[in-house]
Parts: C-alpha cells; structure tokens; sequence
C-alpha cells in the first residue's frame, strides 16, 4: 500500500496559495539551507508513514473552508518532490473527489521532467530561488542553483503558474547584483503570477538546538522593513529589463 513519509500538516494555511489550504509537510530534503526553520525535515527515512486514505480523511472535515475561499491543498516540505509519486496520486485523488486546487511548494532541485507526472495535477507550483549566485548558493543550501533554475525554465516553457518566493538573509541577499540579476531572471520567465520576499526570521533555531546541531547563522537579526524593501525596488529593476509580462512583484 501507498504510503507518504509526512512530516506535520496544517489545516487552516492561508500564506502557501490562494484561499485558505490545508498544507501537508513531507518528510526529507536534500538541501541544507543555513537559515532552515524545519531541519527535522532533512532525514529521508523519518516521520510519520501516512497512506493515502489517511490523509483525504484530515482533509475531508474542512473542504467547505477550502471551497469557499477559493484555497485548496499545498503540498510542502521539507521537499515534497521526493517523494513525487505519492504526492501525485493524492492530487490526482483531491480532484476527482473534490476539484480542490493543488499547489506544490519545491525548492526545484529535483529534474522536472522527471516528475511530470506529478506536476501535470499540479495548478501552481510555489518555487524557492535560494539565491542567484551560483557559489553563493552553495554555500547557503550545499548544493547548486543550476537544477532549480532549469526547474523554472522547465516550468516558463511548459506554460505553467508559479510563484516565485526569496528568503531574504541580510548579509547573504543584500549585494545591489544579486537583486538585479534575480529580478532579470524572473523577468525572462512566462507565467510568473506574483514574486515574494520572505524575511528571515529566527523561530526555528530552537529544532537545530533540539537536534545538537549548531546554528549556521548565530546572531544573524531579520531584516529591516527598509532592507526589504530596497531588495523588491533591485529585483523589480531587474525584471523590468528582460521581462516580455506582468508579475506582480508585491511587498509583503
């Protein structure tokens, strides 16, 4: 039997999609951002084994919230195209019960040609560019950025929807380049609804101590509204260069 490794869900996620959603977290990442909120979502093997009737069954009780505001089901991670196979049937299954709309949160490291089959169920997939800079995101995840950024020409050429979201470190994000070559990038892509900066924040630094791991960014503070806002007027300079459409580039 189908079972999905699963982290924790959500019943009432209003920030991953439209409406109001319930967000499923899967177990396992391949990634290991230093600015991690969830690094008990890394191991591959851990968390709790769900089956697919298991999880329609947490969903059901809420579907006229998901209904009503026009939300739906985000699947999340950890990185839930790891376990690509079971999150396609369960979105497979959330439309033929119920027509819900299915958004797949991905940092895009995995090929996506490879999981086509997961993301033709898919109505919007919510990408994480790490960073643009190629070195520097190797630094910041351990991995390269070259898989994630043909994920979202993969995605542009296919005519698929996305949202586009950047976690903003100060120190790791601020360079006046890195913001104008984000938004140039995005700006060459189709189908990029909305751009969104997520400010760094502190609130999981408890799980790495839990974990006895140390933590990469020790005394690192948020940025500032000012901060944050001068990385959205870079990116859109950026995008406003190379972009052929509209995306909404919207400060939170």
């Amino acid at each position: 039997m189908l079972k999905g490794h699963i982290h924790s869900l959500e019943t009432f996620g209003t920030v991953d999609g439209p409406g109001i959603r319930f967000v499923l977290f899967m177990q396992g990442c391949l990634l290991k951002c230093q600015y991690c909120h969830n690094p008990d979502t890394w191991a591959l093997n851990e968390g709790n084994p769900m089956t697919l009737q298991e999880v329609l069954a947490e969903i059901e009780p809420y579907l006229a919230y998901y209904r009503s505001s026009g939300g739906g089901l985000t699947v999340s991670g950890g990185e839930p195209t790891l376990q690509a196979h079971f999150v396609a049937e369960l979105f497979k299954e959330v439309k033929q019960r119920w027509n819900l709309h299915t958004t797949l949160d991905s940092n895009g490291f995995n090929d996506a040609g490879r999981i086509h089959e997961l993301l033709d169920v898919t109505d919007l997939v919510l990408l994480d560019i790490k960073h643009i800079d190629n070195d520097k995101h190797i630094k910041l995840t351990g991995k390269s950025n070259d898989r994630m950024l043909s994920t979202a020409r993969w995605l542009s050429e296919q005519g698929r929807k996305m949202w586009i979201r950047h976690v903003f470190v100060p120190g790791i994000h601020d360079d006046e380049q890195d913001l104008l070559n984000l938004g140039r990038f995005i700006g060459t892509l189709n189908g990029v609804e909305k751009f969104e900066i997520l400010p760094y924040h502190q609130m999981g630094v408890y799980k790495w101590e839990m974990l006895g791991k140390a933590y990469p960014l020790e005394g690192v503070p948020s940025p500032t509204d000012e901060e944050v806002q001068r990385a959205y007027r870079l990116i859109e300079e950026g995008r406003l260069e190379t972009a052929g459409i509209n995306v909404a580039v919207r400060p939170s």
